[in-house]
């Protein structure tokens, strides 16, 4: 799976990632919801193991297509986010 540095993610990515490891609070209600993993696209894992988070979209009316998705059973201390600006079409694994 391709990376990205956390650094090079939009400034919204990074704001999240830092309402994540806070523990919020979040702008959106689905934000700290399970993500199933449909896509098949993240690391096999049992469900309620990832959690989605949108990532802002300025001048969008909606959540937008851009989300950071965690996996663990700590949401404050994931053990791996991954980026999506497309909507769960295709991932990166976000690496420091």
């Amino acid at each position: 799976m391709a990376t990205v540095r956390l650094n090079d993610l939009p400034d919204e990515a990074r704001r999240t990632d830092s309402l994540i490891r806070a523990g919020g609070p979040f702008p959106y209600a689905k934000d700290g919801t399970v993500f199933g993993n449909r896509e098949r696209l993240l690391p096999r894992q049992p469900r309620g193991h990832y959690r989605e988070y949108t990532v802002r979209t300025p001048g969008s009316r909606d959540r937008g297509a851009r989300r950071i998705v965690c996996g663990g059973e700590r949401p404050r201390e994931p053990e791996a986010c991954y980026y999506t600006q497309d909507h769960y079409a295709s991932f990166r694994r976000i690496v420091p």
